[in-house]
């Protein structure tokens, strides 16, 4: 029956399912994966390149890891093409924003603004949907680190860390179980600069490198293969480093007990 309602995306299944967004999400779950996890200092973001030749050149620009912003940037997995797309038209709102306002955009609002654009490919006719999930990671003086993620309905959830692309399953299950939080004391003042977690940025880039040692299809981890990004404070004001990739072998190397731990047991 699905046949009869998978031509459009604005064709309605008897049982409620816009079938073309379902593929369009089925397409992501194949993608490479990407890993996001909030700490007290900041924001830890890696993702897995997913190369088709050994003589694709592999040290030029950046795959799955895009700066939104002075505030924001995202992974990406999904159809890169489509990616594309949707950062570039993230990066006008952002700057009209400033022009307007003379701030940054908050980051809930520059995501709510993308999420509505990919909503509305799936709404009118003679379009498709995006082929893309965005793990955003931002911070603003209202809400501190904010770790966003968004699928190609125009649904968007926080997160203090999360999964998407292949093997996110698994991914989720590992985060679960080793990732440090505590509750909030709701009668005290917010603070914006914790989120309410236990992790420092060693610690979160401890995990990241333990659930990509347990969720990439690979004998050995290298950064030809992966790519990494913090989002921390310097001064006060958001700091995005894109890692080099001699930078992430030193990363590697330095949780290489984790990614392979030992065999005494």
């Amino acid at each position: 029956m699905a046949r009869r309602y998978d031509s459009r995306t604005t064709i309605f299944s008897p049982e409620g399912r816009l079938y073309q967004v379902e593929y369009a999400m089925e397409a992501i779950s194949h993608a490479g994966t990407v890993i996001g996890v909030l700490s007290q200092d900041g924001i830890v973001l890696a993702a897995e390149r997913q190369a088709t030749s050994k003589l694709l050149e592999q040290n030029i620009g950046s795959e799955k890891i895009y700066e939104m912003n002075d505030n924001v940037v995202a992974g990406v997995a999904g159809l890169t093409a489509d990616a594309n797309i949707l950062i570039n038209q993230s990066r006008v709102i952002a700057q009209r924003y400033l022009l307007q306002y003379d701030s940054q955009i908050p980051v809930e609002q520059l995501v709510r603004r993308l999420c509505d654009l990919k909503q509305g490919y799936t709404q009118f006719g003679g379009l498709r949907p995006f082929g893309v999930s965005f793990l955003c990671a931002g911070w603003d003086p209202a809400f501190g680190f904010q770790l966003y993620q968004s699928d190609p309905a125009g649904n968007y959830s926080s997160w203090k860390a999360t999964c998407i692309g292949e093997n996110s399953g698994n991914a989720q299950s590992i985060l679960k179980q080793e990732y440090k939080d505590e509750e909030k004391d709701r009668t005290a003042a917010p603070d914006t600069s914790t989120a309410g977690s236990k992790m420092t940025m060693d610690d979160a880039l401890r995990l990241t490198c333990l659930v990509l040692s347990k969720t990439v299809d690979t004998a050995k981890l290298t950064s030809e293969k992966l790519e990494f990004a913090t989002l921390s404070l310097k001064g006060g004001k958001p700091h995005i480093h894109i890692y080099s990739s001699d930078e992430i072998d030193e990363v590697l190397s330095k949780y290489e007990s984790v990614i392979k731990p030992s065999d005494s047991n």
